[in-house]
């Protein structure tokens, strides 16, 4: 295959979706493919050869001009501290430092001329008057304002879109940003602490069956709710975002919306098992009702994810089973 001429540097590499990234640009031919995080490469859920990898602090504007190099054509800017609802709740001032990677990469990118600027925000920007309800309809782009986002994680996100937004305005570099709604799927966090729903309930129910003790601990009361958007159809939803005229927020996600007690029905079903349930009250559980309303990005883009939740899952679970067995 012919090599293409694009260039791209990626902000987060070492993580999950930084990883899947890296990888489709790899399949598309990029010529040149910068990967960057502030993991030791060894930590790095995917890393790859045939790319310029780079272990940097973005937090600091000098990381960001290396890292970019004078220019490239894309940044894909995936980096975060972040994690599930057990992280985020418990470190927000960690969560809001994000605020300086994306800052400091917004004026390396314009300083080298990018052409196109990809901020990968969060559901976490949705005011909380707005997510009371487990029949959640389905949150809306403009119902991120007036605003009341998820402490800490959430007003850095809702911060760093107005950034990416006065950065359009004022220096014309074509900034893009999609609001995504809990990704899922292989190769990403499946333990200690940062992990999110899909793979915690994987990883629990797959040791609960090779344990033999058939038991689960689900944190709240297992019926708030939530959508959940497997990793290729996020990939796929950035890529066209960032290669479109679209510069407002936009959802990236799933309408596919289950309670927490659906989610372990479907996972119990793929490992063949039944579990008693224990609701611990006391543990960070977040919002009652989240889900994507994909009314937007389907009439702009005639686009929705493609992966149901079930086969999302039958990847996630093989996957994560494939990591505890190790």
């Amino acid at each position: 295959m012919n090599s293409n001429s694009k260039s791209a540097l990626v902000a987060g590499a070492g993580g999950f979706i930084g990883g899947h990234m890296i990888a489709k640009l790899i399949e598309q031919n990029y010529s040149t493919i910068i990967a960057v995080d502030i993991k030791p490469m060894k930590e790095w859920y995917q890393s790859f050869s045939e790319v310029d990898n780079e272990v940097l602090d973005l937090k600091s504007l000098e990381s960001c001009k290396k890292a970019i190099r004078g220019g490239v054509h894309e940044v894909y800017n995936l980096a975060a501290d972040m994690g599930g609802m057990g992280f985020i709740e418990n470190n927000k001032a960690l969560c809001m430092l994000s605020s300086l990677i994306n800052t400091h990469l917004l004026m390396a990118s314009c300083e080298s001329k990018v052409d196109r600027y990809f901020y990968a925000s969060s559901a976490c920007v949705y005011a909380a008057d707005k997510q009371l309800s487990p029949d959640n309809p389905g949150l809306k782009e403009s119902d991120a304002y007036p605003a009341m986002p998820e402490d800490g994680y959430g007003w850095e996100k809702l911060f760093s879109e107005r950034m990416c937004r006065h950065f359009l305005e004022d220096y014309g570099i074509k900034t893009r940003m999609a609001r995504y709604h809990n990704v899922y799927g292989p190769e990403g966090t499946w333990d200690g602490g940062r992990e999110k729903a899909p793979a915690a309930i994987c990883r629990k129910v797959i040791e609960a069956k090779l344990s033999g003790k058939h038991e689960i601990e689900i944190w709240g009361d297992g019926k708030q709710t939530r959508s959940f958007m497997y990793i290729d159809d996020c990939i796929k939803g950035t890529q066209m975002l960032l290669n479109s005229d679209i510069s407002d927020p936009i959802n990236i996600g799933s309408d596919e919306m289950v309670t927490i007690n659906e989610l372990v029905d479907i996972v119990e079903e793929i490992a063949d098992i039944r579990l008693s349930r224990k609701y611990n009250l006391n543990a960070p559980k977040g919002v009652r009702g989240r889900s994507s309303d994909n009314t937007l990005i389907e009439s702009l883009f005639n686009w929705s994810p493609k992966i149901s939740l079930k086969e999302g899952l039958e990847k996630t679970y093989k996957w994560i089973y494939d990591q505890i067995e190790k």
